[in-house]
């Protein structure tokens, strides 16, 4: 494929996001890209986010940036029951979720991600980057603690996520093919992350790195309890795909030190 034809489907599921949305629809509609399709899947908000959505379509379609805008509102079962409902939907030949709040560090992210693809060649599994934590003005708080590494496999996960779900870009139809399991409640991402790194391996298709910060990541804190909950669905999501007790006792390792600095 022409490196130049790769088009992205990029999602943003909301809920009662309108404070925050506003930010994360800014940074895609300045993208230099032309060739996007926006999904915004809304779970029914009760708040304005909707509003706010359809007047970011207008103004895209206004526009002429070439953009494709899709606003949908409808109860859902969930983050990751929404996420499906968008996998369905894309007809990008790459998809990534960017969550309300999160944003693109610059107008020339996407051009930068489709660069890094070679004219002609078999697109790879996954691109992937980095990731820069950010606060609620936009403003740089940390560069995230877990950085990608530069050859990246199903396996790494083993010592955590290394790569942030939002600056993840995997082929749409491996993704669709592998869609969120709606048995975990907080980690979904992780297990949905290593499936697709697995099929990549099964196929022998590449994962690359496109060496540069692909997402400004909201940081927000999150409850004991959830954060509780989470770190032992995470942990059950790794005893999946990793199995053995020294991978296992690892990742242990790990969460309790994430905890204890919570």
């Amino acid at each position: 494929m022409d490196n130049k034809n790769i088009k992205f489907t990029v999602v943003t599921c909301t809920y009662n996001a309108a404070q925050v949305l506003q930010t994360t629809l800014d940074s895609v509609r300045r993208q230099t890209w032309r060739n996007v399709e926006h999904i915004i899947m809304d779970g029914r908000s009760a708040d304005s986010t909707v509003s706010v959505a359809e007047a970011y379509k207008a103004e895209s379609d206004a526009c002429g940036c070439g953009h494709e805008v899709i606003v949908v509102s409808e109860p859902d079962k969930g983050l990751y029951d929404a996420m499906n409902k968008s996998l369905k939907r894309a007809t990008g030949d790459y998809v990534v979720f960017l969550n309300a709040g999160d944003a693109y560090p610059s107008s020339s992210t996407l051009e930068d991600i489709a660069a890094s693809v070679k004219p002609g060649e078999e697109l790879p599994a996954v691109l992937y980057g980095d990731t820069d934590l950010v606060d609620i003005n936009g403003q740089f708080v940390a560069h995230r603690r877990l950085t990608p590494p530069e050859r990246l496999t199903w396996r790494s996960f083993r010592h955590g996520m290394l790569v942030c779900h939002q600056a993840f870009y995997a082929r749409t139809d491996i993704a669709r093919s592998e869609p969120y399991n709606l048995q975990y409640r907080y980690s979904a991402d992780v297990d949905w992350c290593i499936r697709i790194m697995k099929r990549a391996a099964r196929e022998r298709l590449e994962l690359r790195n496109v060496n540069k910060v692909l997402v400004n990541y909201l940081a927000e804190g999150m409850t004991t309890a959830n954060h509780r909950a989470s770190l032992k669905e995470r942990f059950r999501v790794m005893c999946v795909h990793y199995g053995t007790l020294s991978t296992v006792f690892m990742h242990l390792w790990f969460a309790v030190r994430a905890l204890l600095r919570h």
